[in-house]
């Protein structure tokens, strides 16, 4: 069965990109005005309504114990192709070809790091939380922390929080709200993605990749830090040893889209022995 999930805003809408510096990187993300922005602005204002403390955890309970679906990291791959997006012209091939894109992308870029080029081919199978039925604004889109008031340079900040609960409670509507200065991102809770959603899964599963990839999974769409330059007063020493990883795979994640498509057959066996290696056999989803 297809479920049809419209563009990541993500990808779609990045307002603070340099067009100079973009220019000779396609028309990626052209999308600034008409019926596609409106569509992005109200899936930004429903996550920025909903996405609360309260409803943040809720979701860690409903999929923390990982009893979703049994199955390979291929298999999800593979499964992503069930997502179709209905009015994103730049993506009419599967969506597990942007997996493939992006993994060869860095093999190519750092060919002696092997298990980044795995994080290529991970970094979105969280979306298979769109095939259990969650909504686009809890799946897709930039993340940012829940439980503090948002920083500027969250997409639409000024426009979309109106009606989150979350900014009314005075235990979560300061600059730093429910957090100690400096507590470190593995003690705050972001709101709920594909991006968190698979960090944890990898977590639970045990994946023996280094802290490297564990930050690039779970932060790559975390623009308000990795590119806003928001929320260090949040920050650890460790966070900022690890930003220049997430902004380095995020070059790969925005620019594979091409219309080169690999060759995908010829290309499992290299990344099946790279997940044999490092998160082999049946997984818990």
């Amino acid at each position: 069965m297809k479920v049809a999930v419209g563009p990541d805003p993500s990808l779609v809408y990045r307002p603070e990109l340099d067009p100079e510096a973009a220019k000779d990187k396609g028309s990626f993300r052209n999308y600034t005005s008409g019926p596609l922005l409106d569509r992005v602005f109200a899936t930004y204002k429903l996550m920025h309504s909903q996405q609360t403390v309260d409803f943040v955890k809720k979701k860690h309970a409903q999929f923390g114990s990982f009893s979703y679906k049994k199955m390979t990291v291929l298999e999800a791959v593979d499964m992503l192709d069930g997502l179709i997006d209905e009015s994103d012209p730049d993506v009419d091939f599967p969506n597990s070809f942007h997996a493939f894109q992006t993994a060869e992308g860095i093999r190519k870029a750092h060919p002696d790091k092997d298990w980044f080029h795995l994080v290529g081919l991970l970094h979105d199978l969280g979306k298979v939380l769109a095939l259990a039925g969650e909504p686009q604004w809890a799946v897709v889109g930039d993340t940012f922390p829940v439980g503090c008031r948002p920083q500027a340079s969250v997409v639409f900040c000024d426009s979309t929080f109106q009606d989150n609960p979350d900014l009314q409670d005075p235990r979560y509507s300061t600059e730093l709200g429910m957090y100690q200065p400096h507590c470190g991102l593995e003690n705050v809770l972001m709101s709920w993605g594909h991006d968190e959603y698979m960090y944890q899964m990898m977590k639970f599963n045990k994946f023996s990749l280094p802290p490297e990839a564990f930050y690039m999974i779970r932060f790559h769409s975390f623009y308000p830090w990795h590119t806003g330059g928001d929320y260090r007063q949040l920050c650890g020493e460790q966070d900022l040893a690890m930003l220049p990883w997430v902004q380095e795979f995020n070059k790969f994640d925005l620019y594979t889209k091409c219309p080169d498509l690999p060759d995908v057959d010829k290309l499992r066996p290299y990344y099946q022995g790279l997940i044999d290696k490092y998160c082999p056999g049946v997984l818990s989803w």
